[in-house]
């Protein structure tokens, strides 16, 4: 080999995807490019070029794309290319031409591979050819390797929760029919050593099930007759998923409902039984016992332990891989569980008694999205119906200082009070469901400032404890009210075409005080912001930024690949934000002083790489917004 290869192969070793590369495709690349100079200004592709005929990566320089291929100004780039990034990918792909110009930021090195030979590398090489066709995605997953590396040493090895339940069922269930006796049941699970018994009808279709805790509470305690049918004692219509469903669904279920077992059932049969030991018996994140502690925490001391056993437990998952989207699902509903608790705890201290099933408590902003981290202040609202004889006003009087209480109860918890007193305990926003309507109209029917920042925050509620139904009802409401006025999405889209993500012409980010930029205000806000206006517009009444816009996708005639390229982007902002709050907290840094502020230049190579492909992504949602609404 001779030394100009070495030196070659040493290069791209330092970037992916050829990093990943055998080195015999990568060898086999290198000797068919040539080395391309372009000097400052020039062209390096365009459109008039006709179909992309070179696979290029940058060996020395920067190459940056225009939109305005008449007249290049800072405002036109829409992306910049630096050393090891590699281009046109989507034309190549596609044997189309360019859709912008590339040209050379300052003296510019390029290798370049014919376009045949291209094609050939793609049929050579896996690594290459995963790469090139969902280059994100691919991306993301070489990011999230080296993550779970550096967190490896402070975690368990742990079971993959991404696991299909149809892959962890170890054995055929055990069953009986509902009318076999106590005793027989007892006697059977005994024998055969095993925590549960799962009652069948005829056709397989599981009808309850027993296990070895119910033995002591429905059994010995009570010291029942052990001949009466077992059906009369079994927990009623169990819990179950399918068998394509994963694990962490299993595991979500568990931690929300406090149960040991999931029935996996296909077509209405039981076909297995996945227990919680199945899911963690390698790992110590025991997320059945952290939902079991809130559910049964007396005090605020029960519940400020809770909270911290949520973050270790964060803090495992991210050491195992879990994705990202998963990872802030577990968040959100445990923190759900525990704002549950308080607001049930100070609702029974405070004696509402008959009017808990008029109130719903209800989270909002990224609580209400199920997009939070480890650092998040309180955004949440009360909505109510009016017992027969009370007013709004005289309902308030007994809410707000309920409401105070628990905002109170949950900054000890971790959850910061809002600082723009967005919380239940304001009496702007704790109305009754007609006032929520009517203040709901009025932002809609007048689009002020004010009133689009109102909405960017309150459009995201759901039901977190008390009557769900109050929550849905307002939703459907604002789902068809909103989707018919296109004046209010128009200035939705304007006001959020404002928050431009933070990519520089010269240099890779443009960044703020300390060389910091923000990743909730920057990065993940324009995807919030967008996938708000697509779901508003096209009726979806999800919360979650990624369910919006997956819902919204058919609905407005957005492509699949758009959206997923969009998620990936959205997914790997959060999941550095994540990092950021799990090392702050690791040097003993306050809920209060967690920030979403980070140094671009202090993160990874493959980081900063990915971190400006998902701003590129950022640009391009924002793009398609612009086009839907004409801005």
């Amino acid at each position: 080999m001779s030394n100009v290869h070495s030196s070659q192969l040493v290069f791209f070793a330092a970037h992916a995807p050829f990093d990943r590369m055998e080195p015999a495709h990568l060898l086999w690349m290198i000797e068919r490019m040539q080395l391309g100079y372009y000097a400052k200004g020039e062209v390096v592709v365009s459109p008039e070029q006709g179909v992309a005929q070179r696979f290029l990566v940058i060996k020395q320089g920067m190459v940056q794309g225009e939109q305005n291929v008449a007249d290049a100004s800072d405002a036109d780039t829409w992306l910049e290319l630096s050393v090891g990034e590699c281009f046109p990918l989507g034309a190549l792909l596609a044997h189309r031409p360019v859709a912008s110009v590339y040209r050379s930021v300052v003296d510019t090195f390029c290798y370049e591979l014919p376009l045949t030979a291209f094609h050939e590398l793609l049929g050579l090489s896996a690594p290459f050819r995963d790469f090139c066709t969902r280059r994100i995605a691919n991306l993301l997953e070489h990011s999230k390797q080296v993550i779970q590396a550096q967190y490896t040493q402070s975690s368990s090895e742990q079971q993959s929760l991404t696991s299909p339940l149809s892959t962890l069922i170890r054995r055929a269930p055990v069953t009986c029919s509902p009318q076999t006796s106590v005793r027989e049941v007892l006697e059977r699970m005994h024998e055969l050593r095993v925590g549960s018994m799962v009652a069948v009808d005829e056709d397989g279709r599981p009808l309850g099930i027993l296990t070895l805790p119910d033995v002591l509470e429905r059994i010995a305690l009570p010291q029942i007759d052990l001949d009466q049918p077992v059906i009369s004692i079994m927990t009623a219509q169990p819990t179950s998923l399918p068998p394509q469903a994963m694990a962490y669904e299993a595991a979500l279920s568990m931690a929300k409902q406090g149960f040991r077992h999931v029935l996996v059932v296909e077509n209405e049969k039981l076909v297995g039984l996945v227990t919680e030991k199945d899911l963690f018996a390698l790992q110590r994140v025991g997320l059945r016992q952290i939902g079991q502690a809130i559910r049964h925490a007396a005090d605020i001391s029960a519940l400020q332990h809770s909270a911290a056993d949520i973050r270790r437990m964060a803090h495992n998952m991210m050491a195992q891989g879990v994705s990202t989207e998963q990872l802030t699902q577990f968040i959100s509903t445990f923190n759900d569980l525990l704002c549950a608790r308080v607001v049930e705890l100070e609702y029974s201290a405070s004696q509402l008694g008959q009017l808990t099933p008029h109130l719903c408590w209800m989270a909002l902003g990224s609580e209400g999205r199920f997009e939070q981290t480890l650092s998040t202040d309180q955004d949440n609202a009360l909505i109510f119906t009016l017992p027969e004889g009370m007013t709004a006003a005289g309902m308030r009087e007994i809410l707000l200082p309920v409401a105070r209480r628990i905002n109170e109860k949950l900054a000890l918890c971790g959850f910061p009070l809002c600082k723009g007193n967005v919380m239940a305990s304001n009496p702007q926003w704790c109305l009754s469901l007609d006032e929520w309507k009517r203040t709901f109209s009025n932002w809609i029917s007048n689009g002020t400032p004010e009133a689009l920042l109102h909405s960017s925050i309150f459009f995201d509620f759901r039901a977190v404890y008390g009557t769900e139904a109050l929550a849905d009802e307002l939703r459907l409401w604002l789902a068809r009210v909103a989707s018919e006025n296109t004046r209010f999405l128009h200035q939705m889209a304007e006001n959020a075409m404002a928050m431009r993500p933070p990519l520089g012409m010269m240099r890779d980010f443009v960044v703020g005080k300390e060389n910091t930029l923000d990743l909730k205000l920057n990065g993940i806000t324009p995807f919030v912001d967008a996938a708000r206006i697509f779901s508003l517009a096209a009726g979806v009444t999800h919360t979650s930024t990624i369910e919006r816009l997956r819902g919204s996708a058919a609905k407005l005639k957005i492509h699949a690949s758009e959206v997923d390229a969009w998620i990936d982007a959205l997914l790997f902002i959060q999941v550095l934000r994540m990092r950021h709050h799990d090392e702050g907290k690791a040097k003993g840094l306050s809920d209060e002083d967690l920030d979403n502020k980070i140094d671009p230049e202090q993160l990874h190579e493959l980081d900063r790489r990915i971190l400006k492909e998902a701003f590129r992504q950022a640009r391009k949602l924002q793009a398609r917004l612009a086009q839907e609404y004409h801005l």
